[in-house]
């Protein structure tokens, strides 16, 4: 068994056909001819150099070291790992066909495997760094093998998606070991993430929660414990509380995605407190049945993750408390875009 990372499109907007069609697609644009009639990597070389008319040859070797496995290299039985753009979860699903290239479908889905997705939305957190590193490489497509990784994701499977006790490492990969450049926000998010978590467990994460809206300029009011009737926290961009907008707020620290019913109880805790927006929290993020409802109530609730937490604190890091600065001491840093082609 092979774990493949794939990816489903530069910011995820290919993720809920991925799921919906129980499909892994090769979104690369215009790739319109059968990639079984190319007998070798060194002549889809050529093919991808007069199809798109590229100019560096090695822009495309790169391209058919991605393109290539779709086709001749991975096996009906493989794991694909799918990293989610919309949230900060990871899909594994198993391959159960063979490459298929169909000319019939509309660009960019000609080329697909099926694949049963076994598990969605499982939070980034549970990972070990140095999985989540791998699954950090700025490919479309790649084979994820570093320290044994294949062995322990069947051993988290087994074990419920969580790490086996006494089967966690702390060792990172080696970067000059690693076949392409990683995504370096994404590897500090995971940085970032591990920290807040170990600092702020459970009914913490109000207070953190609380600090990021004061920060913005709100005046808050957050429920005593084990009485907050349905919100954790009120808000009011008005000095004293009592202007509009107010919000209603709801945070969790589940370690597991968020589902359809939490969402629709803070839709009814608003107007039980006559609040005009709604947020949701969530830590480990959301299923996906509740990111299909962000369009539905997108004038009305917002749903933070922890990626979308760590955004907030990187946007009001200066008028946070001094508290929380000490429990979480970042810093900006400025460096070359990878992705950007030179």
């Amino acid at each position: 068994m092979t774990v493949w990372l794939f990816r489903a499109g530069k910011n995820g907007e290919y993720e809920n056909k991925f799921l919906e069609d129980n499909r892994i697609y090769l979104t690369w644009d215009s790739l319109n001819f059968n990639l079984k009639s190319i007998e070798s990597k060194e002549l889809l070389v050529e093919k991808l150099m007069e199809h798109y008319d590229i100019e560096k040859k090695k822009t495309a070797i790169n391209w058919a070291s991605q393109i290539w496995p779709m086709a001749r290299k991975i096996d009906v039985g493989d794991y694909i790992a799918l990293p989610s753009k919309l949230n900060r979860t990871i899909h594994i699903g198993v391959v159960k066909s063979q490459y298929i290239y169909d000319e019939n479908l509309e660009n960019p889905y000609f080329h697909y495997r099926e694949v049963d997705w076994i598990k969605e939305d499982i939070p980034r957190e549970r990972f070990d760094q140095d999985i989540l590193y791998s699954l950090g490489a700025f490919m479309t497509v790649c084979k994820i093998q570093r320290n044994n990784a294949e062995e322990r994701i069947k051993e988290m499977k087994n074990n419920g998606w969580q790490v086996p006790k006494n089967k966690r490492t702390v060792q990172l990969v080696d970067e000059s070991e690693e076949p392409a450049s990683i995504d370096i926000e994404e590897f500090i998010y995971d940085q970032i993430s591990e920290r807040i978590i170990r600092k702020f467990k459970g009914s913490k994460m109000e207070t953190l929660i609380e600090e990021i809206l004061k920060a913005q300029g709100f005046t808050t009011f957050k429920s005593p414990e084990g009485s907050d009737h349905g919100v954790d926290i009120l808000a009011s961009s008005d000095l004293l509380g009592f202007g509009s907008p107010r919000i209603c707020v709801q945070v969790k620290t589940e370690d597991s995605p968020l589902d359809r019913p939490t969402l629709d109880q803070l839709v009814g805790t608003m107007s039980n407190f006559n609040a005009d927006y709604g947020l949701l929290v969530s830590w480990s993020g959301f299923k996906s049945s509740v990111t299909r409802e962000v369009p539905k109530h997108f004038f009305k609730v917002r749903l933070w993750d922890s990626k979308t937490i760590i955004q907030q604190i990187f946007e009001h890091y200066d008028n946070l408390s001094d508290d929380i600065k000490n429990e979480i001491p970042i810093k900006r840093v400025w460096m070359l875009d990878k992705e950007i082609e030179e």
